[in-house]
């Protein structure tokens, strides 16, 4: 019986399960045993619905999207559930009657530790959409033990600890141990009458878990499979078995490992063949049962490779049709090409993956023999065919200075390749992959990244969704409807209503981080706010050097004191565990704020927070109270960004850089409605080709920046080490690779214009209209439209209305 059916017949069944699984009554329950029951009787009304979609396939079939991805950063899920199933209102009415709250019972259920930025919640949003727009696609990664990791902030430094999110049962997946494959390591390779014998030194388990993704509504139920690494039946010679159990687990036990010393890049490696390997196994093996032919599996699949860590996918494929099923290897590359799009997400070369052959080879020796071959024949192409020179042809290989090409390898094996910003695509024909856009100008193209509005309108920001379902309804089926909004700028009433939206959006913020970190924020001072993953080229070390010129200016300045509009400042970030100069940036930031906060001249108009352990469901507190949207990357660094959109579908405005997305945002609300400072992308490129970029200069000439640089080894900081900060001044000074003191006054100067504007409230309100206006744009339902056109070629799948269960 549909537990769910109305709101007593769940009342009942409610009281029900908590008796039999806790025996315990209502009065006796606590939060979380009243978590665990809903969770539980969600979970199987959406089963139900997710068997039927399982059968229609079945039944069916008709092509679907494999979406690899190393992360996805889904949030709470039974946020996303209870709306998608159209529950909210009935549990939420049935909870009021039980005396129960049902947001501080969703507050039970963790973060799942699958991510930490935004590749992953971009992956998680691709879901939702996929789904709420009745596509049939399907996620595949790895069922991290522990995640990234909870980050802790000790005397000012961050400090690592297990993220151990499934330390209760994850109420939604199921662990389907008849679909467990073994996965083969190291080992040697023979060949004999022409077929390869593989010989591994050792097989993983890979058993698979599935969580459902509903869309919205609609009785459609897709999977994100995830992969868990268990011992197989075999140990290995000389193996100690407690040893060897721990080894094998730590393959998914944590988020990208410290690959600084060869025994993390090993590991990464085996990570990412793991989750590649065994869906593309199990992929393949239900394909090939189904249809008896693997041929026409280009008719049924696509899969897409999330940046650069899936892209074993492609010999993975490679090796299976020719080694397993016996095809030839012109029929293998061409289903391989035929099946794998590429979605490249970053121009840092650090981050397009390279991996040194002595440790490739040892550790996938069958797949490094593919890759080989792969490589022979495409370089000779290069060189017989087209005529290429052979130093070009050592730029353009996969295999070189013995290395393998992770980017090189998803572009030849791929028949898309894809930016996820105009601007980004642009960077990559006409910079960092011009070679191979030269030889493959068909495969390019450019699908702007969006968040789904789901989640990070309607659901965090409830009251701004009301007036948005008054004002252009049908919003939230369709946000391109939100442009009609625009006709609200001028209306007085509706600017006011917005205001005191923010205004009680911040107040709850303000009593979390008072309530968290004893730090009191001015709920009518301006929210600036940077949330994003630590890294330099995102320039949270700028903002810092800002901030200081501010205090400085607060202290000295009594004009600039008059005029200025209360600030407080808010960051949440995370820094990898190996990323030492990231979390140096940490420190400082946190030592800023412990001067600034206490210091009773300025403590009105200027504060500091850090927050600590910040995450997806943080961010659903943090984006609806945001003002000042920061988003300032260095200029051609950041591929897209998806906190830009979120901020601004919330009524932010964006204070950034011509980088990524915010160049789309530009175009769309006009130069009025935000503020664009500093480089752009081509006087970066043009700076960095001169190779005549001099810190030093900047800091002699601008007597405010050298100040603010010199601070940081001053002793200004109580409590702080002198050479505390002696790194990030030197490397300031001698290199300043992302042009932090190039773009400092240009950000100043920014600043100040903002703090005029705030002074203006009608304009402000204006802004924020036509910025929550244009923001449907940046909806994950248009950037996965666009993904069906030009590149996956669905068609919707349906369910018969009579069988939803919502």
């Amino acid at each position: 019986m549909n537990a769910f059916k109305d709101k007593e017949t769940f009342k009942k069944h409610f009281e029900d399960r908590l008796m039999k699984r806790y025996v315990a009554s209502l009065d006796e329950a606590s939060e979380r045993q009243a978590y665990q029951v809903l969770a539980d009787l969600l979970s199987e009304a959406l089963n139900v619905q997710w068997r039927k979609n399982l059968e229609k396939t079945q039944e069916k079939p008709q092509k679907e999207v494999h979406y690899f991805s190393m992360e996805f950063l889904t949030g709470r899920l039974i946020t996303t559930n209870l709306a998608n199933m159209g529950l909210r209102e009935l549990v939420r009415e049935a909870f009021h009657d039980f005396g129960l709250d049902l947001e501080r019972i969703e507050r039970q259920e963790v973060d799942p530790g699958l991510g930490n930025g935004g590749l992953g919640r971009l992956a998680a949003c691709f879901l939702d959409s996929l789904a709420s727009l009745s596509y049939k696609g399907h996620g595949n990664g790895i069922r991290y033990r522990y995640g990234f990791f909870e980050q802790a902030i000790e005397n000012g430094y961050q400090v690592e600890k297990p993220d151990d999110w499934l330390k209760d049962r994850f109420a939604y997946e199921i662990r389907r141990d008849e679909e467990a494959l073994d996965i083969p390591l190291g080992g040697e390779v023979f060949h004999e009458n022409g077929k390869a014998r593989y010989e591994p030194e050792e097989k993983i388990r890979a058993t698979p878990y599935d969580i459902p993704i509903p869309g919205e509504k609609n009785g459609i139920v897709n999977t994100l499979r995830l992969w868990n690494a268990e011992p197989s039946d075999t140990l290995p010679k000389d193996k100690d078995p407690i040893a060897y159990n721990e080894e094998i687990r730590n393959i998914s036990a944590f988020l990208y490992p410290d690959d600084t010393t060869e025994e993390g890049k090993i590991l990464r490696i085996k990570q990412q063949y793991f989750f590649t390997a065994a869906g593309v196994r199990s992929i393949l093996k239900k394909h090939f049962e189904r249809h008896r032919t693997l041929e026409n599996l280009p008719d049924y699949h696509v899969f897409q490779i999330n940046d650069t860590h899936p892209a074993l996918i492609i010999p993975e494929l490679m090796r299976t049709l020719v080694d397993d099923y016996e095809l030839s290897w012109e029929k293998a590359w061409n289903i391989t090409n035929g099946v794998s799009a590429y979605t490249n997400h970053t121009i840092l070369a650090e981050a397009l993956e390279r991996w040194p052959v002595s440790f490739f080879q040892p550790t996938l020796p069958r797949i490094h023999q593919i890759i080989e071959e792969i490589n022979r024949r495409y370089c000779a192409h290069l060189l017989d065919e087209l005529g290429y020179d052979e130093k070009k042809v050592r730029r353009l290989a996969i295999i070189n200075d013995g290395e393998v090409r992770m980017a090189h390898l998803a572009i030849v094996g791929s028949f898309s390749v894809n930016g996820v910003a105009k601007l980004h695509t642009e960077i990559l024909k006409k910079h960092e992959m011009k070679e191979f856009y030269a030889l493959y100008p068909d495969k390019f193209n450019a699908k702007t990244n969006g968040v789904t509005h789901r989640r990070f309108l309607k659901h965090i920001n409830p009251e701004l969704s009301a007036r948005l379902d008054e004002a252009v309804p049908g919003w939230d089926k369709d946000p391109m409807k939100l442009a009609g909004f625009l006709k609200k700028k001028d209306d007085k009433k509706m600017r006011a209503e917005l205001a005191r939206i923010k205004k009680e959006n911040k107040k709850r913020l303000a009593e979390r981080i008072k309530r968290e970190q004893g730090i009191t924020l001015d709920p009518e001072s301006i929210f600036d706010v940077q949330i994003k993953r630590l890294h330099e080229y995102k320039r949270q070390l700028m903002n810092a050097l800002h901030i200081l010129m501010v205090y400085n200016r607060l202290k000295t300045d009594m004009a600039f004191k008059k005029q200025y509009v209360p600030h407080s400042f808010i960051f949440g970030a995370k820094a990898a565990g190996a990323y030492h100069y990231a979390k140096k940036i940490i420190k400082l930031l946190n030592s800023i704020a412990r001067v600034v906060n206490a210091d009773e001249d300025t403590k009105d108009l200027l504060q500091v927070v850090f927050v600590e352990n910040y995450n997806v469901t943080y961010a659903e507190d943090i984006i609806p109270a945001t003002d000042i949207s920061e988003q300032i990357s260095t200029a051609s660094k950041e591929a897209s960004g998806t906190g830009n959109m979120k901020f601004m579908m919330n009524g932010a405005l964006t204070l950034g850089t011509l980088d990524g997305a915010n160049v789309e945002i530009a175009e769309l609300v006009g130069d009025e409605h935000i503020e664009i400072f500093g480089m752009d992308a081509d006087e970066v490129n043009a700076r960095y080709e001169k190779g005549d970029y001099d810190p030093r200069t900047v800091y002699e000439n601008d007597k405010e920046i050298k100040n603010v640089v010199d601070m940081l080894t001053s002793g200004f900081f109580p409590g702080v080490r002198k050479d505390e900060f002696t790194e990030i001044r030197d490397k300031l000074l001698r290199e300043d690779r992302y042009f932090l003191l190039q773009d400092l006054r240009s950000y100043a100067k920014a600043h100040e214009r903002m703090n005029e504007r705030y002074k203006d409230a009608e304009s402000w309100q204006r802004s924020v209209v036509v910025n929550i206006a244009k923001s449907g744009y940046f909806s994950s339902d248009r950037t996965i439209e666009d993904y069906v056109k030009d590149i996956w070629k669905l068609k919707r799948f349906s369910i018969d209305d009579r069988e939803h269960i919502f």
